[in-house]
């Protein structure tokens, strides 16, 4: 794919904040045009940092990056033109409506006054706010704040659409309806989506390509498909009835395959060497033994697989606080 096709082009991307960590340390990613990146990585990882620098919001310390075909440093308004942003906090006012909310951000972004009234109006039937459009948004649900903070970041139709955690804390109903314009947008307009997700589902129900960041660099990416391909094999993991047994589980299990880190507490798993078949002789090595599990679960290669693989920890609830506002 040549540059011309790309929404988002980032080379040694370098973020160090003062007696911190390098919150991003020397990334390169590409995003082409109309495509969803899901860009995956625990608290701290350095997901939310990133964003800030693709929007303008934080310099990086070194490296470039060019968004919808404009530096990030010298051509920051350009940038800011062109794209639309939802971060982790909204930015609503609770004393005005949804439809000023709108109108205010369409006349920030310029657009003429004959086309802010219908705009606004066309988004808030989009999204579900017309009932809702006259009230203040102190009254809104979560959800509802949520699909208003997109209707903004879409006012000016951006060509690129950031998402930082969008769906974080949102009920399942409000969640599928967030993916639904997502993909739309996508699809139908040819926006470029780059998503930030602690939600391994969401990625992999929404995103063309992906890319895991630990600890400030990118330790893998691909299609969704791909990443689960290179972990191909099948794992079993067990939890032992008493912890004082696990060392020994752990010894039989490793007859079968390859240990890998395991995603629940005080389990161990390994990636079988024969596949799906190494089932019944492990329950038959463990009952041979004369260990008692109190579970033991065989499962396909998932998202959560690759970043157990890449990073040794699992994604949900993993990471931990800020350091110097790198939150994410």
């Amino acid at each position: 794919m040549t540059g011309e096709r790309r929404a988002i082009e980032v080379e040694k991307l370098t973020r160090v904040f003062k007696n911190g960590p390098r919150a991003v340390d020397a990334i390169d990613l590409h995003v082409d045009q109309g495509e969803i990146y899901g860009f995956l990585g625990p608290n701290g990882a350095g997901k939310s940092t990133t964003i800030l620098m693709l929007t303008t919001l934080l310099p990086p310390t070194s490296g470039t990056a060019r968004v919808a075909g404009h530096d990030v440093i010298r051509e920051g308004a350009q940038v800011r033109a062109a794209i639309g942003a939802v971060l982790q906090e909204a930015g609503l006012d609770p004393l005005l409506t949804g439809r000023e909310h709108l109108l205010l951000q369409a006349a920030l972004h310029a657009m003429p006054r004959s086309e802010r009234e219908s705009r606004a109006d066309g988004l808030l039937q989009q999204f579900g706010l017309t009932g809702a459009a006259g009230r203040r948004v102190n009254g809104y649900s979560a959800g509802m704040k949520r699909r208003l903070d997109l209707a903004m970041a879409l006012i000016h139709r951006p060509s690129v659409l950031f998402l930082d955690e969008p769906t974080t804390a949102l009920d399942p109903q409000s969640r599928s309806a967030i993916w639904s314009e997502v993909r739309r947008l996508a699809k139908e307009e040819g926006v470029t989506v780059f998503l930030t997700t602690q939600y391994l589902e969401e990625a992999d129900a929404l995103a063309g390509r992906v890319g895991i960041i630990d600890r400030g660099q990118i330790v893998a990416e691909g299609t969704p498909a791909a990443l689960k391909a290179e972990i191909g094999r099948p794992s079993v993991e067990a939890v032992a009835a008493n912890p004082s047994e696990e060392i020994e589980l752990a010894a039989i299990l490793a007859r079968f395959g390859e240990p890998v880190p395991a995603a629940g507490d005080g389990a161990v798993a390994v990636r079988l060497a024969h596949g799906a078949a190494d089932l019944a002789e492990i329950v038959r090595a463990i009952d041979s033994k004369g260990l008692r599990v109190a579970e033991i679960n065989l499962h396909a290669p998932t998202l959560d697989d690759v970043f157990l693989t890449k990073t040794g920890h699992s994604l949900e609830g993993s990471g931990g606080a800020p350091t110097d506002g790198a939150d994410g």
